[in-house]
């Protein structure tokens, strides 16, 4: 998990940006606002989660997958975990 604590702040930076979306949205379904407006942020959302996903899966697949110090095993596991999560995102 060192590439998590190494981009602690971009990441967290990030969730707080999509925390921040996520109430403008609650917001905006509260005041009844228009549809395109209601879509536009859910399409926002979408889009930060997206790009927070990537900064992780990223930095984990560099920094486990294609670590020198791990087995074949461990790296097969690895990337059937991978997998079964990217599975579960996509769905």
């Amino acid at each position: 998990m060192a590439h998590t604590m190494a981009g602690n702040k971009k990441l967290l930076t990030r969730v707080r940006k999509i925390k921040g979306q996520s109430i403008a949205l609650e917001n905006s379904l509260e005041g009844e606002h228009e549809c395109l407006k209601v879509l536009q942020q859910i399409a926002a959302i979408k889009g930060a989660v997206n790009g927070l996903m990537k900064e992780v899966l990223e930095g984990h697949l560099r920094e486990h997958l294609a670590a020198e110090d791990i087995t074949q095993v461990q790296r097969m596991e690895e990337v059937e975990q991978v997998i079964s999560i990217l599975k579960s995102y996509l769905k």
